[in-house]
């Protein structure tokens, strides 16, 4: 039983991670730019493709590969938000959620006309190392997804608290106006904003590709979950995405492995609606983003 109850954890610590990575980017793309971006589950999808491709074909080394797939969505999510962002800033916002929609199907075909619709294998020798943990045992890999997303969260929040780039980014999500009259470059931080967002998100695709297969689809697979995140844990609320994509993780794993697999997901959805009538600013409200 406490076996049991350790492996469930684990997947619930990896799952969390996974969803903490992908909506902490869409969070504060939300939160500074006021974008909430569709297309967000295909810069999960292409990272891990472009982690694959770094690692299988190139050869290098895995965590590498992650550096080198982050740094890439990057540039990728920086050149997004200058060809499509920038054109609908101050459009309506149908016009927004309609351009990020056409990106994300843009992107998923693209993928499937690239790369096929046949899942692929992503093998690293970190998902061939096991640990033994309580008389659990379990791969490197996983261990290393809620590694990294620590070790990620944590220097996002520093750069937040401490840097310049962070005061100008949080001055610019409490006041845009305000912040572009105190001589602040918007759209300089508009597009690191986008660059972050990207990056976390290939991180999260990379981390998980060796442990589930990589896919044209994925980002579908998660993106429905990442907007429950967001939403449970207060729009534009950094330290609540990350609270929540946890919450959620746990509770999906715990109801697979203690109750069934088929309900995980109804699971989830009965939480979301229930917050969503009984507290729809979210579980933890909506904090200014210096709170993460």
């Amino acid at each position: 039983m406490v076996q049991e109850i350790v492996q469930q954890l684990i997947n619930g610590l990896v799952l969390g991670s996974t969803y903490a990575l992908i909506g902490l980017g869409l969070t504060v793309i939300y939160g500074i730019l006021g974008i909430v971006n569709w297309a967000h589950g295909e810069l999960y999808m292409l990272g891990a493709f472009a982690g694959l491709f770094l690692a299988v074909h190139l050869h290098l080394p895995f965590l590498v590969a992650l550096v080198g797939s982050m740094a890439i969505m990057a540039l990728f999510g920086m050149a997004m938000e200058r060809l499509v962002f920038r054109p609908l800033r101050g459009a309506h916002e149908m016009n927004m959620i309609i351009g990020t929609l056409g990106i994300s199907i843009f992107l998923m075909n693209g993928a499937f006309a690239v790369f096929s619709p046949n899942p692929l294998r992503f093998p690293t020798r970190f998902s061939t190392a096991y640990l033994n943990f309580l008389g659990v045992s379990m791969t490197v890999q996983r261990l290393l997804v809620f590694v990294v997303t620590v070790v990620l969260v944590a220097g996002f929040s520093y750069v937040i608290k401490r840097t310049t780039l962070g005061k100008a980014m949080r001055a610019c999500e409490q006041n845009l106006n305000a912040a572009r009259l105190m001589g602040i470059d918007v759209n300089r931080i508009f597009r690191i904003t986008c660059a972050i967002g990207a990056a976390l998100a290939a991180a999260a695709g990379t981390l998980v590709g060796p442990i589930f297969l990589v896919s044209p689809a994925m980002g579908l697979l998660v993106i429905a979950k990442v907007f429950a995140v967001v939403i449970l844990g207060g729009m534009g609320n950094v330290a609540g995405a990350i609270w929540a994509a946890f919450i959620l993780g746990l509770t999906e794993s715990v109801t697979a492995g203690f109750i069934s697999s088929d309900y995980k997901d109804a699971v989830t959805f009965i939480i979301l609606i229930a917050v969503l009538i009984y507290r729809p600013e979210g579980l933890f409200g909506r904090n200014p983003l210096q709170r993460a």
